[in-house]
């Protein structure tokens, strides 16, 4: 987990998710959790960001987490982003529902905001099950009144530029658009204007 600020009383903001978030095969100082940080300072917020993410982190490991993280940080705000190793793994989507709802839940009830960052899945495993996979973060989204965004991969997931030799993982170039992505529903969370 990197943290900046560690310890200062400022508030904090957790990123909750696996390999996309924990700027694996690149220097985690490229992240766009690191960008992350740095934005909000050049934008005179004082939160600290908290990667908390984990490289093949699944929602199950993330449901079994949750709770120490946050009772170690006691977050303002978590950015949830996982899932995408479920879907790879074939993982049957009612589970990954509740394992996101449970994370959402207890994030919520120990009084953070939650922001939820939908992901998709390569067809491998038929369109009925790519199309129930993601129509997970939809339903949680709506469920649980969570704010959004459908795909945190945009711009970025079919464009082999910004891929790393996997085809998988976002290279340091692309670090920067998924913060984009993210920002607007970050912000306005923060900013309470959604």
């Amino acid at each position: 987990m990197t943290a900046s600020a560690t310890g200062n009383g400022s508030p904090t903001v957790i990123v909750f998710g696996d390999s996309l978030s924990a700027g694996f095969g690149i220097d985690v100082d490229q992240s766009w959790t690191a960008l992350l940080q740095s934005r909000l300072e050049k934008l005179g917020y004082e939160h600290r960001v908290v990667n908390a993410s984990i490289s093949g982190e699944t929602t199950e490991g993330g449901a079994a987490r949750i709770e120490s993280t946050l009772s170690n940080f006691s977050p303002e705000l978590i950015i949830l982003e996982l899932g995408g190793n479920d879907g790879l793994r074939g993982f049957p989507p009612e589970r990954i529902k509740d394992n996101l709802t449970r994370i959402i839940e207890r994030s919520k009830a120990s009084g953070a905001s939650v922001v939820l960052l939908g992901i998709r899945i390569p067809t491998n495993y038929g369109p009925r099950y790519t199309a129930a996979f993601e129509a997970v973060y939809r339903q949680v989204a709506n469920e649980l009144d969570v704010k959004w965004i459908e795909f945190f991969m945009e711009g970025v997931a079919l464009n082999d530029e910004l891929l790393q030799a996997d085809r998988i993982h976002p290279n340091a170039e692309a670090q920067p658009i998924l913060l984009d992505n993210a920002w607007p529903v970050i912000s306005a969370t923060l900013d309470g204007t959604l």
